[in-house]
């Protein structure tokens, strides 16, 4: 199913109940000033290394932060105000559960996380803050309506409410039912092909080794949870139900032996991701019974449990979770800039949503697998040949990488736009043309043949075989660069730089020990120097000759005062500089654009 993943939600009429989720009803004063951001009341996921980092008890309940919850498991409640708002003028939130199944006692209480939990998402950390939190947890299947009221700084007060789902678990086959291709989309037969649909039956038949346990069948089954005594419907509630415990031994033939009823429950399926389905099925597939992720929560509740499970972790420090907000809205824009949309365009869609979401998980995997083209060992969402935007350049041989480069273009056709683009504060190739400079292509040449490096050949998975190396819990770059962080290299707190080499020494040999390794004198000043260094006097060398002076400049004021010769050098300097990697992704490449726009300016 492709559409806005989005909890916010209202519900039809279910149980013979008419439940309305009324998301954001302010209640202003006639002098109430408008907010950056309004108010809103969410369900923070909670995960295993939230746990651990914020000293939680360990026996804390995880969350994945869906409104569709099982009986027993907790709806960890918050509502977030605007960032800039001072916490002083706060007065609080006041809770109240405005609808509930007949016979349930459930209430909101205090729950477990302290004020030294953030906001769940990178990205919302810098634009929202928490204004309360509080806990309920479904005792009786079907509705619950939440309000919260707030008061917060200037904004006066503001109520909302939110429409949960309690249910609880029907296993892989209630869902096949539908998704196999008969009423609803055909979401099983891919699903069946990924590494999530037989994790558990991999495990207990000793592929991984012997020892497998409790801890790990957490996030390898449906509804497992040691924590809760509720039956849901779960893993652990059918185990003790038919007194059934994980073998000893994990070896092969084991999951053979392995009762039905918990089969049915076994690997990471449907359920794990979009929350219990029993009303989803009970009322003939209502998508409004059941949850479609709206952030990173879904993956994290077993993504993030650092040391051994790391990807929340990594994908936390790159700038994909706290990609810039500007250019939400954009419909431009949006294709890259926010996570849905660029969902939709792999789709083939054109009328993009523009609302922003960060660069996550969902983004560039597709949690149902897929078929061809495919990343299917890594569930990635297209790996269809790209086309760079000079229409000729097409690049399928660039393995996993081939997911980065729909986006990290210059976006421009170099020959034509250089040559012909009227000169304003604009005027350049896009911030991130690493495809087109790993690919040799939409510099501006002159018409010159410029040599290319070997790099987009000699890494079978270019931008992933450098910027995604893996990185060991000893290791001084754990968790900071490499994997989902993205980065080859980070400062650490002493001020010094590690980098990631190991990929560059598997062709330039144990010797290389940074990325400024020496080639040769690039920039002619009788000294062999580092190749970044190299790059970054010509970059230097070149601002000099552009206006308005002859100074070193780090970045380029450009109007309408620049001739058509400055205008394209200054497309070089932009596309060599906004790169980013100082001729590491195509030393030739980037040396020979420089050079050619130098020699430009320096005739008479």
């Amino acid at each position: 199913m492709m559409g806005v993943r989005s909890n916010l939600r209202f519900l039809k009429p279910l149980n013979g109940l008419l439940a309305l989720a009324v998301l954001a009803v302010a209640v202003p004063t006639a002098t109430q000033a408008q907010t950056v951001v309004a108010p809103r009341l969410v369900v923070r996921p909670l995960t295993t290394g939230d746990v651990s980092a914020y000293k939680l008890p360990s026996t804390t309940q995880l969350s994945a932060g869906l409104n569709t919850i099982a009986l027993g498991e907790p709806l960890y409640l918050e509502v977030e105000v605007d960032a800039t708002i001072p916490a002083k003028t706060i007065a609080g939130v006041v809770w109240a559960v405005t609808l509930k199944p007949s016979g349930s006692s459930a209430a909101i209480v205090d729950g477990p996380l302290t004020a030294s939990v953030p906001v769940f998402e990178p990205s919302d950390r810098t634009v929202y803050q928490v204004a309360g939190r509080k806990m309920l947890k479904p005792d009786v299947v079907g509705e619950y309506i939440i309000s919260a009221t707030v008061t917060a700084g200037s904004t006066g007060t503001t109520t909302l409410a939110q429409t949960f789902i309690a249910g609880t678990y029907v296993g892989k086959a209630a869902c096949a039912v539908c998704h196999s291709g008969g009423l609803a989309d055909p979401k099983f037969a891919p699903w069946s092909k990924t590494l999530h649909a037989e994790v558990f039956t991999d495990n207990i038949n000793g592929a991984d080794g012997s020892s497998y346990g409790a801890n790990c069948i957490t996030c390898h089954t449906v509804g497992y949870d040691a924590n809760s005594t509720v039956a849901d419907g779960g893993f652990s509630t059918v185990m003790k139900q038919l007194g059934w415990s994980l073998p000893t031994v994990a070896q092969p033939g084991n999951y053979d032996k392995v009762p039905a009823a918990l089969q049915n429950l076994a690997n990471i399926q449907c359920e794990n991701c979009h929350g219990p389905g029993s009303q989803h099925a009970n009322y003939g597939g209502d998508v409004l019974a059941i949850s479609l992720p709206s952030n990173s929560g879904a993956c994290s509740q077993c993504h993030d449990a650092p040391t051994h499970h790391v990807k929340t972790a990594e994908w936390s420090n790159s700038m994909h979770a706290v990609t810039t907000r500007d250019p939400a809205g954009n419909a431009s824009c949006v294709g890259c800039h926010v996570g849905n949309a660029f969902i939709w365009r792999a789709a083939g869609a054109t009328n993009l949503p523009t609302a922003y979401g960060a660069i996550d998980c969902a983004t560039c995997h597709e949690p149902h697998g897929q078929t061809a083209p495919t990343g299917a060992a890594h569930q990635l969402r297209t790996l269809a040949p790209v086309t760079l935007a000079d229409g000729t350049t097409t690049i399928s041989n660039a393995g996993n990488g081939t997911l980065c480069m729909n986006c990290h273009q210059s976006r421009q056709n170099a020959v034509v736009y250089a040559a012909t683009a009227a000169a304003s504060a604009h005027f350049g190739p896009h911030e991130g043309p690493q495809a087109d400079m790993l690919e040799g292509a939409n510099g501006f040449t002159y018409g010159q043949q410029i040599p290319s490096s070997a790099h987009a050949w000699a890494a079978s998975d270019t931008c992933v075989t450098c910027h995604m190396q893996a990185t060991v819990s000893t290791d001084a770059a754990f968790l900071q660069a490499g994997g989902h962080t993205f980065k080859p290299s980070f400062t650490n707190a002493a001020g010094t730089k590690v980098e990631l080499v190991a990929a560059c020494q598997g062709c330039h040999g144990k010797e290389v020990t940074t990325f400024n390794f020496p080639l040769f004198d690039y920039n002619n000043d009788g000294k062999i120097q580092g190749v970044q260094t190299e790059v970054q006097s010509l970059l230097d060398q070149l601002s000099t000759m552009l206006p308005p002076d002859k100074s070193v400049k780090t970045s380029l004021t450009i109007d309408n005062t620049w001739t058509r010769q400055q205008l394209e050098a200054a497309y070089n300097w932009q596309f060599v500089n906004n790169d980013g990697s100082k001729g590491i992704h195509n030393t030739a490449y980037a040396v020979g654009l420089l050079k050619a726009s130098i020699a430009d300016l320096s005739k008479k």
